[in-house]
């Protein structure tokens, strides 16, 4: 038996050369140089093509350096990964723009008397006034769709998930998946043909029951997804325990999915917060404070912004007092969205340790 030969030639690696740690950095910068470059040859103004030219620099620029350096198969590795970033540029470059135009020009007029006063009897050329009266409509007419819509989807999701079966359960998914794109200006229609078959004025909660049918299928669907992920070991052992359904499903589904849900609605809520078209139709708008939804054209921030834009002839006091209004909703809007992760948040499962 021949002893082995062991020999000491250091380390060894399977792996090939590699490129460093910064190098998608300087090919990004090297990128963005010869599409500013090329943009100003070829004289293109708009900063949206020299930037695609950019990114597909970018992508090309990385596969060819990587396919030399590293190999094919890491070079296509490589441009996925290079696709996934320039995808999420232009999806996060126009929001940070939107937001930053929208802070930019809403804060000069943007103060506590803006907040606390109604516009009255000053006119839209004037400069002044406030969004008092177009706050409480929204606040108003958001809350009486979400009382409507909130425990009728709900009640649906638990009938689709919990009792649905055959032909009627089938019909209700499809119906709710039909609402689920049916354009904002179609259920204002159907409010307002209901209003001159009684020949009713405008009024806050008409707005408030298009809003409703807007936010109905998304409640309905947030809330079956979330019901649909209570293990159903929890409703087996309360039912082998000789525990009701009904009292199951109160006591067992619904607490163990109350987070999901509640972020469900409120992403609803969000959703039907900036709607124009229904209010336009419905509630028709009000300089003055109309805090009584039941009576009366009454104000929507949505409906403020698009009136004082319109009058605004893009610019004076009207413009202004537009990118405050939709400032303050961009708040609205993202406080609400801040509201549901934190509740989600919250009354997610502990797990132990």
């Amino acid at each position: 038996m021949s002893n082995a030969v062991i020999t000491d030639k250091g380390p060894s690696t399977l792996r090939g050369a590699s490129l460093p740690k910064w190098s998608p950095y300087a090919i990004a910068a090297g990128s963005v140089a010869l599409g500013l470059g090329i943009s100003a040859a070829a004289g293109l103004s708009s900063s949206i093509q020299w930037a695609l030219i950019a990114g597909l620099l970018f992508v090309l620029g990385t596969y060819v350096i990587a396919a030399r350096v590293e190999g094919r198969r890491q070079a296509k590795d490589r441009v996925a990964t290079a696709l996934v970033w320039v995808a999420f540029l232009l999806a996060v470059v126009p929001l940070v723009s939107l937001v930053w135009s929208t802070i930019s020009r809403g804060v000069k007029v943007l103060d506590f008397y803006f907040l606390t006063h109604s516009m009255g009897l000053v006119a839209d050329s004037e400069p002044g006034g406030g969004i008092y009266h177009a706050i409480l409509g929204s606040l108003e007419q958001v809350a009486l769709a979400t009382v409507i819509a909130a425990p009728i989807g709900v009640l649906t999701a638990i009938y689709l998930v919990e009792y649905g079966r055959g032909k009627l359960a089938k019909a209700v998914t499809f119906f709710v998946d039909v609402m689920t794109g049916i354009p904002s200006i179609v259920a204002g229609l159907f409010i307002l043909s209901i209003m001159l078959m009684f020949d009713m004025e405008p009024f806050g909660f008409a707005g408030s029951l298009a809003l409703a049918i807007l936010m109905m299928p998304v409640v309905v669907r947030s809330t079956e997804e979330m019901l649909k992920l209570v293990p159903n070991e929890l409703r087996e052992a309360s039912l082998a325990l000789g525990v009701p359904k009904w009292r199951t499903i109160l006591k067992v589904v619904l607490p163990t999915s109350l987070g999901g849900i509640t972020t469900g609605i409120m992403l609803a809520i969000a959703r039907i917060a900036g709607e124009t078209a229904p209010v336009l139709l419905l509630v028709w708008g009000n300089s003055l404070i109309n805090a009584n939804p039941f009576e009366g054209a009454q104000q929507s921030l949505p409906l403020y912004i698009y009136q004082q834009y319109a009058n605004s002839a893009g610019a004076g006091a009207a413009y202004d007092r537009a990118w405050a209004a939709s400032l303050t909703l961009i708040a609205f809007v993202m406080i609400l969205n801040l509201v549901a992760r934190g509740i989600a948040r919250w009354k997610a499962p502990k797990t132990g340790r």
